[in-house]
């Protein structure tokens, strides 16, 4: 059975709506669920509720990182997912046979013409700042239905919103000025780790990835350059074979661009203007970056410590960077993958001034520097106390791992059924969880910035703008607050309707997606967004819902009795 796009099947409703196609990552199959969903379902079935109306909310209890915030991802693929959800033939057979005790005929029946139609999804925009308890995702739909959901959406998106904010944690320490390029392919849990890896630290804030395929799937710019073994592979000038190079212009042919490069070389030695580049440098090095230059002149970047960074490196960058000017290019610059890069970046910068001033090359100055080398949040902002001359960085294992926090620890739900609020209690609060189908908002301030989420029940009057409103803590009776908003935004928007005629938001592309989320982090307090002890978002509920939450919570919990 072929898969296909479910819910609005009606001519009306495709030509109002585009086909959705279905997840990036094709093991993204109704299968890739936890075994329960699927006995659950079945057990629905024989109770006769599998068609009951359901509200399921998905959210998370606590920001990652030691941080107040996180940037909400993994939506788009959530709604592939659900618009082309329908289980194959071999699926079912495979399901049948996977169930604890024989299921009846007529529950496979059942599943041959399960999907979406009736489901709807209701969710805050991707790449939003979010905080703990709003529902990212309220999914509603026949129970049934939406259980077989719930563990591929969990999936979809802990660990895409987790990347992200580690990619939106880099940025803000890194700054708006430095260029941040992802280079975790080879460290990421597998492949489908590097893939997602690549396209959420895009949205976090990232400029660009190594990761090729990452390029090709989702148009994000792709950097890189060479590696150490490129350089060592190199054994002496006279590996280098042709030695030509055309002008950029296409007006000369330099027949020896060996030569150029070092006359130049010759030149900076012999000044008195650079002291570190008495001796020699390697001329295996040499070799390498000189090979690199005439197989791409115009995107010329070095990586300039496999032997000596200031020494040999540098100098040897700058002997080929002032040949390829004479040719009319403009080298890159240079990378940094060891040592002491507050050091060494700020040395290479002086001798980069040096060359400017010594030569007159306007501009030379600013030739960029890259570092790269395990690089985290934390050596980022001991980078900046420092004092550094690094303008891009190239990022791997502690970003797409999260190294610093294994999982988001995103749960799913029951909220409602046939219009009953339902609560799931506990003695830890932090895990009791807010009943009914809710619209949330964002109240902004005088000064612009968000004060509080408010989630309300939803036949309740929305907050407007001038009037005042109470904000009450879920569970803390003392934590109260009036607001009076100056701008009312609401946060849950309908991005799949499944086959009824409600307007459903289109999914934006990748890069509006990252935009939205740099202009998120631009709108939100700078004391809640700082790297440690940020201050507390506040996250509330109407009065009325605060009393219903406790009035149910009373109802549903059962009263001891002492002997």
């Amino acid at each position: 059975m072929e898969r296909r796009e479910n819910g609005p099947t009606m001519t009306m409703q495709r030509r109002r709506h585009p086909p959705i196609k279905g997840p990036t990552n094709p093991m993204v199959t109704p299968l890739l669920t936890d075994l329960y969903q699927f006995t659950m379902a079945y057990a629905y079935w024989k109770a006769g509720k599998h068609n009951e109306r359901a509200v399921f909310d998905l959210f998370f209890r606590k920001s990652p990182f030691g941080g107040d915030y996180t940037v909400f991802a993994g939506l788009d693929e959530c709604i592939r997912f659900i618009a082309n959800y329908r289980l194959t033939e071999d699926e079912i057979s495979f399901v049948r046979d996977a169930l604890p005790n024989k299921c009846e005929e007529g529950f496979l029946d059942y599943l041959c013409k399960v999907d979406c139609s009736d489901v709807e999804v209701y969710a805050v925009p991707e790449g939003s700042i979010v905080f703990p308890r709003v529902p990212l995702l309220r999914v509603e739909g026949p129970t049934a239905v939406v259980q077989l959901l719930e563990t591929t959406l969990v999936n979809l998106v802990n660990y895409a919103s987790l990347v992200a904010t580690n990619a939106a944690r880099h940025r803000m320490v890194a700054g708006k000025s430095k260029s941040l390029l992802e280079f975790g392919l080879r460290r990421a849990q597998g492949p489908d780790g590097g893939i997602g890896a690549s396209k959420y630290c895009y949205i976090g804030g990232f400029d660009a990835t190594s990761n090729v395929l990452a390029g090709q799937l989702f148009g994000i710019p792709l950097r890189g350059t060479h590696s150490h073994a490129f350089v060592s592979s190199f054994m002496s000038l006279d590996e280098i074979k042709d030695k030509s190079l055309r002008s950029l212009d296409g007006s000369t042919v330099c027949e020896n661009f060996l030569s150029l490069v070092q006359t130049w070389l010759n030149k900076i030695q012999l000044s008195s203007s650079f002291s570190v580049t008495h001796g020699e440098t390697n001329q295996s090095e040499l070799a390498a970056f000189t090979s690199y230059a005439l197989a791409f002149p115009s995107n010329f970047l070095a990586l300039v410590d496999t032997y000596d960074v200031l020494r040999s490196g540098v100098p040897n960058f700058c002997a080929v960077a002032l040949a390829l000017l004479e040719l009319g290019y403009k080298a890159v610059g240079i990378r940094l993958d060891s040592g002491d890069l507050a050091y060494l970046s700020s040395e290479a910068r002086k001798f980069f001034h040096a060359i400017e001033k010594e030569f007159k090359v306007p501009g030379f100055g600013k030739t960029s520097i890259t570092a790269s080398n395990d690089l985290n949040e934390e050596t980022l902002d001991h980078l900046n106390k420092q004092g550094h001359e690094v303008d891009s960085f190239g990022i791997g294992t502690y970003l797409v791992t999260c190294y610093a926090q294994a999982a988001l620890g995103c749960v799913f739900k029951l909220v409602e059924i046939n219009n009953q609020p339902r609560m799931k209690l506990s003695e830890d609060v932090s895990k009791v969880s807010i009943p009914c189908k809710k619209r949330c908002f964002r109240l902004y301030g005088k000064e612009g910035y968000p004060l509080v989420d408010i989630m309300i029940g939803e036949n309740e009057p929305p907050p407007k703008v001038s009037e005042r409103i109470l904000c009450r803590h879920p569970f803390i009776e003392s934590k109260r607050a009036y607001v009076v908003p100056q701008r009312v935004e609401e946060l849950l928007q309908c991005y799949w309707s499944g086959s009824s005629d409600k307007e459903r938001v289109e999914l934006p592309p990748l890069k509006d997606i990252r935009a939205r989320c740099m202009e998120q982090v631009e709108q939100m307090r700078p004391d809640h967004m700082r790297r440690l002890n940020p201050t507390p978002y506040k996250v509330s509920v109407s009065g009325k819902l605060y009393d219903f939450i406790h009035f149910l919570w009373l109802n549903e919990a059962p009263v001891g009795e002492l002997q």
